[in-house]
């Protein structure tokens, strides 16, 4: 799996371009449903990434991918949720989260935000 073209609202995955949030579970890539997390929006002025939503946790290292500008907001409750499950959580503006990617995907999902 290869991360290309990263560019305000789109992102290209091996060949195929999404222009929509993605998560990456294990190879497999949907897009987000961010519906659970929108309750919170006024808090954030933004949808952020929390617990209610459906998080890939089966993995030893999560990236998020915050957005070309890093304004998606992650919850405390996904930091603390990844140290209680012992999975490695960075959270990084999508350019640098895709570098990672990039370098080793092993074991690794992500949730990448593609706008702000």
């Amino acid at each position: 799996m290869r991360f290309h073209d990263f560019c305000f609202g789109s992102l290209q995955i091996d060949d195929t371009v999404y222009e929509h949030d993605v998560v990456v579970d294990h190879g497999k890539i949907h897009k987000r449903n961010k519906k659970p997390s929108k309750k919170f929006r006024d808090k954030f002025a933004h949808t952020p990434l929390s617990v209610e939503e459906d998080i890939p946790w089966k993995c030893r290292r999560l990236v998020v991918g915050t957005g070309a500008h890093g304004g998606l907001p992650v919850m405390e409750d996904v930091r603390r949720q990844a140290q209680e499950r012992g999975v490695e959580l960075f959270v990084l503006p999508t350019p640098q989260a895709i570098e990672i990617l990039n370098k080793d995907i092993d074991d690794t999902n992500a949730v990448l935000h593609v706008t702000c």
